[in-house]
C-alpha cells in the first residue's frame, strides 16, 4: 500500500540546466518500492498548483532509506519542486503501480530508452546486475548536450552504447537499430523500454513481429496515481470495436507486456 510522507531533501544535483536529481529521505517507500514504480509528489503547500507531478523511481539505497528520483522541468509545478533547497520536506505518496518490472525469467536482457525515460531504467538494471543477469543498455538522446548519467549506467551494464540522432555524441543514429543488431546475433531475450512514444511504438512493434517478450513503461499524467481521476487510460489489445477495454496507467501499470496494450 503506498503511503503519504514528508520525506527530507538530503541531496539536490542540478544534471542539466533544467534536469535535478533529488535524494530523500524515504525508508517507508524504499523498503517496499520494486523498479518501475513512481511516486506522487505535492510540488507547493499551497493551493496552485493542486494536482500532484507523477515521477518515476530513479534509484533507490535500501540500507539507508534513500529514494532518488530526477525530473526535467517542464511547466509550473516542476518548477516549483527545482526551487526546494536541502533540508526541506516534500510531499511525497507511494510507491505507485502496480506492474513493475519483472526480471527473473531472463538471462540476457536489453534495456532501451531514450530522453528523460531513461531514469526509470536505472533501479532495474542496478537490479538486473545483482540477480547475475546480462545488461545490455541502450540510451538514445537527441544530441550531446541531452546525454545524462552515462557513468551510472555504464555501472550496471555489461554492454552500454548512447547514441545521439544528430551524431554529435557516441554512435549516430537511434537505439532500436543497435538493439536489433545484438538481437539478431541472440544476444538478448528479453526487452524493457522506456521513452517517447514514437520509440516505444517501434520498440513494441519489432518485439511482437519477431516474437520477442516485451515490457514497457508508459508515460502518461497521472493526476491522482490511484486510478480515480480516469486521466490515464491506455487501450488493451483485447478490446473490440463494440466493446473498447481500457486499463489506467497508474493503477495496472505503468509496466506492461507490450503485447497487451496499444500505443
Amino acid at each position: 500500500m503506498p503511503v503519504n510522507i514528508k520525506a527530507k531533501l538530503i541531496s539536490k544535483e542540478q544534471l542539466k540546466p533544467d534536469i535535478f536529481k533529488y535524494s530523500v529521505k524515504a525508508d517507508e517507500i524504499t523498503s517496499v518500492a520494486k523498479p518501475g514504480q513512481f511516486i506522487e509528489i505535492r510540488v507547493n503547500n499551497d493551493i496552485e498548483p493542486f494536482l500532484r507531478r507523477p515521477i518515476s523511481i530513479y534509484n533507490m539505497k535500501k540500507e539507508e532509506g534513500i529514494l532518488e528520483f530526477i525530473f526535467q522541468v517542464k511547466g509550473k509545478g516542476t518548477k516549483i519542486l527545482s526551487e526546494r533547497r536541502e533540508g526541506e520536506e516534500i510531499d511525497i505518496v507511494g510507491p505507485l503501480g502496480y506492474g513493475p518490472f519483472k526480471i527473473s525469467n531472463y538471462q540476457n536482457i536489453a534495456v532501451i530508452g531514450g530522453g528523460i525515460g531513461v531514469f526509470p531504467l536505472y533501479e532495474l538494471s542496478k537490479n538486473a546486475k545483482k540477480e547475475n543477469k546480462n545488461v545490455n543498455i541502450y540510451l538514445g538522446f537527441r544530441n550531446k548536450d541531452l546525454v545524462v548519467l552515462e557513468e551510472e549506467f555504464k555501472g550496471v551494464s555489461d554492454k552500454l552504447v548512447i547514441t545521439t540522432d544528430d551524431g554529435s555524441y557516441a554512435e549516430k543514429g537511434f537505439a532500436i537499430d543497435f538493439m536489433k543488431k545484438d538481437i539478431e546475433e541472440k544476444k538478448v531475450d528479453c526487452i524493457f523500454a522506456c521513452g517517447p512514444l514514437p520509440m516505444l511504438k517501434a520498440v513494441r512493434e519489432y518485439a511482437i513481429e519477431n516474437n520477442i517478450p516485451c515490457q514497457i513503461s508508459l508515460e502518461e499524467k497521472m493526476a491522482c496515481g490511484l486510478g480515480v481521476c480516469l486521466g490515464c487510460a491506455v487501450k488493451t489489445t483485447k478490446s473490440s470495436k463494440e466493446n473498447p477495454e481500457y486499463w489506467h496507467v497508474c493503477k495496472a501499470g505503468p509496466v506492461f507486456q507490450a503485447k497487451d496494450v496499444e500505443i
